[in-house]
């Protein structure tokens, strides 16, 4: 059979192409499941990017310069509404660049829990469980390796010796190894350690093949904005309309179906600006309601995380590759079927947060942050206006569970956190806690602290989650087709019933290697 190459037509808003698959979203997910589908050479598939290519960008292709992408000309940097709670000035780091986030974030790459494909399982993802997914890991093409021995500087490996002394936990060589175990030691990283190149999804995926041209059936589209899903009157995803680096407005038709990648903020976004969500507040921003989804934006989820930080005496060794190369994970409650409360050691003094408290930022420094594997608070994303270039409004819902289960986490990751500082060899190193400070005792006072001084490790996921039929509140069903509507899925964070344990980077190529294969099969 012949490849089919896209058509122009003229319709009533002017020129369009048509494409076999139109994928949204050129990140971690949407890089994965171009270069899939575009393995058939008889297929034409569109990859739509907001943001420019990385291709010969250093800034963005250097792993230990992820910090100079934040807030920068290649992110979203989306704000968060008021915590009551929490840290209300926290921003939502989202790519704006080829490969997504997998370009813009630390890289550490964990496998999956089977305990959290279980959880999906369970919450009505059919066909998601351990079993059916563990494979796909041995399938990505990223390079995911440990941090390499030149990276391992003498700090982190003294953090690693004093964590595994002070909790009694094992020293673990491979966190990727199963059966998952607690612990600490260095993490595995999508990157190549000779040069502190990415592995991102778009190196992994698009990278080899935009070299070689081999690829004829896929197109690119940079700086291209997606501004609304087109329906027919039956329900039906045809395509969508976007605007260009140039401002021109047009349409990129769908034979088949269109693939939303645009992750778990821009992808709820994308489908309340096409009129499918919950029928009230479209109405209410005076969108037209095409399809009401009440499940569309709620359930956001996130992995939020405080921070304790020591000076050092004097500088430490500058040797990293990306100065948060080593971490810790505890369970707590030995009934938990993963681990209850983990740690990221930087090699440098994180006080971007503190400093709004009061604290001062010393001149040498290291850091523990504290994290919620299970976080059981939820938030939701939702319109402000009609307006497709206006932010979302982001509420985490950051320590609002009831039963405070969130809050006394960090408050034992402090306490924690204290217990590895005084043990030996890591002491030798510190000199003074700086924040919260050593005067800082009661439970009522870290948690305060905890969660004023809260961050993101910028894990947003859940706002189109998969679930049962039965289910009113999922947005896809375990297909990843949009209920209620043909010809668009969703395959990105968005879909997360709940979250990983572990840093969801992963668990997203994972999804994208699945809904390759589920639309492949039609």
């Amino acid at each position: 059979m012949q490849r089919p190459s896209p058509t122009a037509r003229t319709d009533s808003d002017g020129p369009a192409e048509v494409f076999d698959y139109v994928v949204v979203g050129g990140g971690t997910a949407g890089s994965v499941i171009a270069s899939r589908l575009a393995e058939d050479p008889d297929l034409t598939i569109a990859l739509i990017e907001g943001g420019p290519s990385d291709v010969d960008r250093p800034e963005v292709l250097t792993l230990r310069r992820w910090q100079g992408l934040l807030g920068g000309e290649l992110d979203y940097d989306y704000p968060t509404v008021a915590q009551p709670r929490g840290n209300s000035l926290i921003r939502h780091s989202r790519a704006r660049v080829l490969g997504g986030c997998s370009s813009h974030n630390t890289l550490i790459s964990f496998r999956p829990l089977p305990s959290d494909w279980e959880e999906w399982a369970a919450a009505g993802a059919t066909g998601w469980d351990a079993a059916t997914m563990d494979p796909y890991f041995d399938r990505l093409r990223n390079r995911i390796v440990p941090v390499g021995e030149a990276d391992r500087n003498a700090i982190a490996r003294d953090f690693v010796t004093a964590a595994c002394a002070a909790l009694k936990v094992p020293h673990i060589d491979g966190f990727n190894a199963a059966p998952f175990a607690d612990g600490a030691g260095f993490f595995d990283l999508a990157y190549h350690p000779e040069t502190n190149q990415r592995s991102s999804a778009s190196v992994a995926y698009l990278h080899p093949h935009l070299a070689a041209g081999d690829r004829p059936g896929l197109r690119l589209f940079l700086q291209t904005r997606v501004l609304r899903l087109e329906l027919d009157g039956d329900g039906r995803a045809t395509g969508v309309r976007v605007r260009g680096a140039d401002g021109a407005v047009r349409v990129l038709g769908a034979r088949n179906e269109v693939v939303l990648c645009a992750g778990a903020v821009d992808t709820p976004r994308l489908l309340l600006l096409s009129g499918i969500g919950p029928a009230e507040q479209l109405a209410r921003l005076g969108i037209e309601v095409r399809h009401d989804l009440p499940g569309v934006g709620e359930n956001l989820l996130d992995h939020p995380e405080s921070v304790i930080v020591w000076e050092t005496d004097g500088p430490i060794p500058e040797n990293s590759a990306m100065d948060s190369d080593a971490g810790l994970f505890v369970r707590r409650d030995p009934g938990s079927p993963g681990p209850d409360l983990m740690f990221h050691f930087y090699q440098i003094p994180f006080t971007d947060n503190p400093e709004r408290l009061g604290y001062r930022r010393p001149a040498h420094g290291v850091s523990m942050t504290p994290n919620i594997p299970k976080p059981r608070s939820r938030g939701r994303l939702y319109l402000t206006s009609a307006d497709p270039d206006a932010v979302p409004a982001l509420d985490f819902g950051y320590f609002t569970d009831p039963e405070d289960y969130d809050a006394r986490t960090l408050v034992d990751g402090i306490r924690l956190a204290r217990e590895v500082a005084a043990a030996e060899p890591l002491a030798s190193w510190l000199k003074r806690e700086v924040c919260p400070g050593p005067e800082l005792n009661s439970d009522e006072e870290l948690s305060a602290y905890a969660r004023r001084a809260a961050h993101t490790v910028y894990h947003p996921a859940g706002t189109c989650r998969m679930g049962a039929a039965d289910d009113r509140d999922a947005v896809v069903d375990p297909a990843l087709r949009v209920r209620g509507l043909t010809g668009v899925r969703v395959a990105d964070a968005s879909v997360f019933p709940t979250i990983p344990a572990v840093n969801p980077m992963v668990c997203v190529l994972m999804v994208g290697e699945r809904a390759a294969e589920l639309l492949r099969a039609g």
